[in-house]
């Protein structure tokens, strides 16, 4: 269960970044709640996850996914530039989280 809510909550990083960046500094009205509200939940859930996993663990895997999953909605949905560079570095990134919960 603590895996589940961990990788939840890094979605929920990747949305109040998203949620940050639509503010325009705090200067929008919708963005800001879901900003705070995603937020509180992320960190609630990392506080939640971090009582069974290890800390240097479930922080590295939290902030690579919502390293990857800001990232990719900037692509996705920004028209963030997308180079091989860019997608190696993400994949490394993946690769990282990945061998965090698969190794001992």
């Amino acid at each position: 269960m603590s895996w589940f809510v961990l990788v939840l909550s890094g979605v929920l990083e990747t949305v109040w970044a998203a949620a940050l960046g639509a503010s325009k500094g705090f200067s929008r009205p919708l963005p800001v709640v879901t900003f705070v509200v995603a937020l509180v939940l992320s960190m609630s859930g990392l506080a939640y996850a971090l009582r069974e996993i290890p800390l240097g663990t479930g922080y590295a895997v939290w902030v690579g996914i919502g390293t990857v999953g800001t990232a990719a909605y900037g692509i996705l949905a920004l028209g963030d530039p997308v180079t091989a560079t860019r997608i190696t570095c993400l994949a490394l990134i993946v690769a990282g989280v990945v061998g965090l919960k698969l190794l001992p």
